[in-house]
């Protein structure tokens, strides 16, 4: 971390250039490390010493958004962008901010900009998507799921992104079809496996979402969501003492998951052990509504 911050009077222009540059750059290797804080004190005297460099408002700008101090992102995305109007980088970094706080008509705004800036950035395109979801615009959002695919087909996450839309809209065999593409780009893929098993579940596949979710925990032992998801496959294949286990586990390691306290309440009440099981549903309602 910068020892002090250095008024730019008390050195010549060439040496205070000279000191903002090294800082820049230390504060784009804490940034890697996710030392934020660290990063966002080197920035800070770079400002103070080169007041017009770009690039120190918005990696500062970033630092701010990514540990959730969001108006002082936008302050800083702003002052990068009154110095580089046309920055792709600070307007789609600006819309993210924006979507964070809810303001999603003006993350809109944003990220069409940098897109004409930036057509094929896929980051940019993956956050315009996601805001298209908010805004329940869900097929413009599949279009931009699309060109991001159309950029790069050998991304996994790219197909398990759009996965897990068609999923939210109850698509199901378009979701198992994309969460197979990303498994064949990585076999390994806990996310695609454990929402692809979820697919399976949705619409009776209980064999297929039980080898799809076993693997995700096998790759992933602590992977609460694949836990939940396949106690409600194991209680659907009649195996409830099995299904409890797993949903233990997954309650275990998120104590709100309150799908989990639901399911686990519902097969506690088939085996006819009330009392565990208002005990259940009265903590998903705590957790769900403040009950």
């Amino acid at each position: 971390m910068s020892e002090g911050i250095k008024d730019a009077a008390e050195l010549p222009d060439a040496a205070a250039q000279s000191r903002a540059s090294v800082l820049r750059s230390r504060a784009e290797s804490y940034i890697a490390l996710s030392r934020y804080d660290a990063a966002i004190a080197d920035l800070t005297e770079s400002i103070a010493l080169v007041p017009d460099n770009a690039r120190a408002w918005r990696l500062r700008g970033e630092s701010h958004r990514v540990i959730e101090r969001y108006e002082a992102a936008l302050e800083d995305f702003d002052e990068a962008l009154k110095l580089e109007p046309d920055s792709a980088y600070a307007l789609g970094s600006r819309g993210q901010t924006y979507a964070a706080m809810g303001r999603l008509d003006e993350a809109m705004t944003d990220f069409e900009h940098a897109l004409t800036l930036s057509p094929d950035s896929l980051w940019i395109l993956e956050a315009k998507a996601d805001v298209l979801v908010d805004l329940d615009r869900l097929d413009e959002a599949l279009e931009e799921h699309a060109k991001i695919i159309a950029l790069n087909e050998d991304l996994p996450y790219s197909w398990a992104a759009r996965g897990d839309l068609y999923q939210r809209m109850h698509l199901y065999a378009e979701a198992i079809e994309d969460y197979t593409k990303a498994l064949e780009a990585n076999p390994a893929y806990v996310r695609a496996l454990s929402r692809r098993g979820e697919a399976y579940r949705m619409i009776d596949r209980y064999e297929e979402a039980l080898a799809d979710l076993s693997r995700a925990v096998e790759l992933d032992p602590e992977n609460d969501r694949a836990y939940g998801s396949r106690g409600a496959v194991l209680s659907e294949l009649g195996d409830n003492e099995a299904a409890l286990s797993d949903l233990n586990r997954a309650i275990e390691l998120d104590p709100e998951y309150i799908w989990a306290f639901r399911v686990r309440g519902e097969i506690l009440q088939e085996m006819d052990r009330h009392e565990e099981a208002i005990s259940d549903f009265t903590r998903a309602l705590h957790l769900e509504f403040g009950d």
